[in-house]
């Protein structure tokens, strides 16, 4: 899920969680448990529209029949990946500075306590399979730029443009807008017009973007696995790798444990470690959603202390074995929302959001 976010906009936020922020509170977060019985199989997502309900449906079809939940993760996060229409993710993400689409992902299975990830993938529709890939058929964990392109291409992957339409559009009005010194629009003679015509009017206002998805399964064996995938900040220095597939911030599984995931501002969740953070707060008895505001708390005392005003945009969903869950988020204009489906069928849920008050 991608979200424009202006720094300004939180310019006056309070000093932390405890000084003039508002927490929004939520559900329980374990409404999908029976009293004594696990709430397994379950997948979620921290995509909240249609594609994500797609998505759910589809890796859904694979748990229920007692399929493992590697492949039902993998399943769900290629249905986003495809769709041409989100630009946080795969086909149809938006491009770095120079107008090409670098992607990541990173997989995590519990079970074997492998993990694999790919960066800076260009060309390649769904590097969450890729990611899979060097989980499983390397012992590394990490491949980037030309040398996972090349991996990729070995296993059979297909080389195919990934920039579309709208996402070029998105990115040249950008690269228009981005100084009023540079010879990029419309002749200067010219500019007063073209701006009163509405000449991006399609496209709303873009300053940075922030999105990926991550999704996160428990299989019918109790195995939990996860990934996470994105076509990282948009715009973007060329080479710039986000907490996506770095195991241990934009991903964790831990089958005795639970996972965690995370999207938003990569740099602020690789400082923190997030999502390996969240797991071993409910490895101490934390409940998933409880967790996921830990995370959020921690951010935003760091930052309290060198820069008050500074509120990254960040939203974290998370799982225990028991099949429980939870999803915080900062510096949303909106309560974070991730989509589940378990055996009673496909649902929402609303977490809680840390925001300035307005």
């Amino acid at each position: 899920m991608r979200k424009s976010i202006s720094r300004r906009k939180f310019v006056n936020s309070a000093l932390g969680a405890g000084a003039g922020v508002i927490l929004i509170p939520s559900l329980s977060g374990s409404a999908v448990q029976e009293k004594g019985k696990p709430s397994w199989p379950l997948l979620i997502t921290s995509h909240d529209n249609e594609t994500g309900r797609r998505a759910m449906e589809a890796g859904w079809e694979i748990l229920k029949n007692g399929g493992p939940a590697v492949d039902a993760v993998e399943r769900a996060a290629n249905i986003i990946e495809l769709d041409p229409e989100d630009t946080s993710v795969g086909y149809g993400g938006l491009p770095n500075e120079n107008g090409v689409v670098q992607l990541d992902a990173s997989f995590m299975s519990g079970k074997t306590y492998s993990a694999g990830a790919v960066a800076c993938l260009e060309n390649i529709k769904t590097p969450s399979s890729v990611a899979r890939l060097v989980m499983e058929r390397t012992d590394h964990v990490l491949i980037v730029g030309a040398g996972a392109l090349a991996f990729a291409k070995a296993w059979g992957f297909k080389e195919e443009n990934l920039l579309t339409e709208k996402a070029r559009k998105i990115w040249l009005r950008w690269k228009e807008e981005l100084s009023p010194a540079d010879d990029w629009g419309a002749p200067e003679h010219l500019q007063k017009q073209i701006k009163k015509e509405a000449y991006w009017k399609d496209y709303p206002d873009i300053e940075h973007h922030y999105g990926t998805t991550n999704v996160l399964a428990i299989d019918a064996n109790g195995d939990i696995a996860g990934c996470t995938t994105t076509s990282g900040l948009a715009f973007k220095l060329n080479g710039r790798v986000g907490d996506s597939p770095i195991i241990g911030a934009g991903l964790y599984v831990d089958n005795e444990v639970g996972a965690a995931g995370a999207t938003g501002r990569g740099e602020d969740v690789i400082k923190s470690c997030a999502s390996f953070y969240i797991v071993m707060r409910m490895r101490e008895g934390r409940t998933p959603q409880q967790a996921c505001e830990d995370a959020v708390n921690m951010i935003t005392e760091k930052y309290s202390r060198i820069n008050p005003g500074f509120f990254p945009s960040e939203k974290f969903v998370a799982i225990n074995k028991k099949g429980d869950f939870g999803c915080a988020g900062l510096a949303l204009d909106h309560k974070p929302v991730m989509t589940l489906i378990y055996g009673k069928g496909l649902s929402s849920y609303e977490g809680t959001v840390f925001n300035r008050i307005k």
